[in-house]
């Protein structure tokens, strides 16, 4: 009777531990497709937003800056930077998801590509502090989108250099986006402050 109670227990031990790894199993894709359908969504958004433009030259006014800050600071550094960059591919791959409906490898090389390569830099800034709640009270965070803003246009700057030299590099790098980055930064300060304080709830 001994013999058979520690076979049963072990049995149910048994069955315990593989209903258990199945659940974890379960949970670890459901977050998986979780993460993907943000990822992908996100990419959508910020390919929607970069539609609404200003059509300047060499750099557009455009909206998906905004795209770039929500990532951020809604989806954090893993998710968010996935999140431009595969943004960034589906635009070199040819859809017409950069600002103004351009698309292809081309505008890699282009005068825009600085910015481009700081919108990764950016996201990861914004969601690395993101992750650290930065994103929970609006000086913080505003704080760290203003810095991470000042690389899109550092880095941005930089590329764009070759194009037009350094004379004139402020007057169309710079100086045409300061007010309405400002206004997206006010913009992304007020929907993350909502999200958090919704999620804390």
């Amino acid at each position: 009777m001994s013999t058979e109670i520690r076979y049963d227990a072990r049995r149910e031990r048994g069955m315990t531990h593989t209903a258990t790894t199945a659940q974890v199993g379960e949970s670890k894709s459901i977050r998986l497709l979780a993460d993907l359908t943000m990822i992908i969504t996100g990419s959508l958004v910020i390919a929607a937003l970069a539609q609404l433009t200003v059509p300047l030259w060499p750099v557009p006014v455009s909206g998906q800056t905004l795209g770039i800050l929500l990532a951020g600071a809604l989806l954090g550094a893993r998710r968010g930077t996935a999140t431009v960059a595969l943004y960034i591919a589906e635009g070199a791959a040819g859809l017409p998801f950069f600002a103004g409906g351009r698309a292809g490898i081309a505008v890699l090389a282009g005068p825009t590509a600085g910015y481009l390569i700081g919108f990764i830099a950016a996201v990861w800034i914004i969601g690395t502090l993101a992750d650290r709640g930065a994103m929970r009270k609006p000086a913080p965070a505003a704080a760290t989108m203003l810095a991470a803003t000042g690389m899109i246009y550092l880095l941005g700057c930089s590329w764009l250099s070759r194009f037009v030299g350094t004379e004139h590099l402020l007057a169309v790098g710079v100086y045409p986006f300061v007010v309405g980055d400002l206004l997206k930064v006010i913009v992304a300060v007020l929907m993350a402050s909502l999200v958090t304080s919704r999620i804390r709830r």
